[in-house]
């Protein structure tokens, strides 16, 4: 593993990245992992995400999703608490050995991300299970934290609570993003904002995402949530026409943006001009010294479902980074 970790940092530097990541090579799953690291949880029980497309697109749903995504998991069926000292501890070894000096940030599932994929089976309601498993992971993001190391909290339920629940209303669903960003502040209550950044995206597969709720519908609460980085998709076809929403919304001070320049399930290699454009309009609307560029999501989220072709995922990031150079020039 420290040797895999050695050789994704060495090659994100030639490909120009400036702030590295131990590319979750330790992971099966960027979720899922945690039942390593958490006690409670038992045996598989079927996911119970049914996406609102499903009714117009059953042939799609069917069939070609069907052989790229996870369905089942582990539900949680007793007190959930941290036991993952260990492996936290060995993955912290392995980036900060790799990156030397280099600025790093790890990922971590957020609490509300767990909740999605990893059914209540023992609390009284989602709001308790979701501050439990704060109150549980707070022991691996403070231990991210102290290795001096940028914890990113991957959080795909934020819009997923939308697209996972036909019945739900916006008002509804805004409370439910309320709370969860309620547990995310609650879980970090003793790290500096600006050592943390959150990831928003809406599901990383290709697939028809026509029902996914707008940026507009809840950046607000997002924005008022402790972190002061905000990671998100901005180049896929759905969401690349977000980043005017940031031309009516106000970043507040010391807030930064994260915005996605190369999307993460497309073999398409971006061209360096299109990258440069996408970056300029969101310095445009936020300032250039609050943007850092990055990738829609993750190129291979779970274990054995690479999207995207390793070598062409290598090449994406290459032509990432020096869209950023022409961006930066101009």
């Amino acid at each position: 593993m420290a040797a895999a970790v050695e050789e994704l940092v060495r090659r994100q530097v030639e490909a120009g990245i400036d702030i590295v990541n131990d590319g979750e090579a330790s992971k099966l799953s960027y979720a899922t992992y945690v039942t390593e690291r958490l006690s409670g949880f038992g045996e598989q029980r079927p996911l119970r995400h049914r996406p609102r497309g499903v009714a117009e697109f059953p042939e799609f749903y069917a069939n070609r999703l069907r052989r790229s995504v996870i369905t089942t998991t582990p539900a949680c069926e007793g007190a959930v608490a941290y036991r993952g000292a260990q492996r936290v501890e060995a993955d912290i070894r392995n980036l900060r050995a790799a990156a030397g000096d280099r600025p790093a940030f790890m990922t971590a599932a957020s609490p509300g991300v767990i909740e999605l994929w990893m059914p209540n089976a023992f609390y009284p309601d989602t709001q308790e299970y979701v501050f439990a498993l704060a109150d549980a992971m707070k022991t691996e993001y403070d231990a991210i934290h102290a290795a001096g190391i940028t914890i990113q909290l991957d959080c795909p339920d934020i819009p997923a609570v939308w697209n996972n629940d036909p019945g739900l209303t916006i008002e509804e669903f805004r409370a439910q993003v309320a709370m969860r960003l309620a547990a995310i502040d609650h879980a970090i209550r003793d790290i500096p904002g600006e050592a943390v950044r959150l990831h928003i995206c809406w599901g990383n597969y290709q697939g028809p995402h026509n029902h996914d709720v707008p940026l507009a519908a809840f950046v607000d609460l997002v924005l008022k949530a402790k972190p002061h980085g905000i990671s998100l998709e901005a180049a896929n076809p759905r969401h690349e026409h977000e980043w005017a929403v940031f031309e009516d919304v106000k970043l507040p001070d010391g807030k930064v943006l994260l915005p996605g320049v190369i999307d993460s399930t497309s073999n398409f290699i971006e061209h360096p001009e299109l990258v440069a454009q996408r970056i300029l309009r969101f310095a445009g609307v936020v300032g250039a010294e609050n943007v850092i560029v990055g990738t829609d999501c993750g190129f291979a989220t779970v274990a054995g479902l690479d999207l995207v072709d390793p070598k062409i995922a290598w090449a994406k990031l290459a032509a990432m980074c020096e869209g950023a150079a022409i961006a930066a020039r101009r």
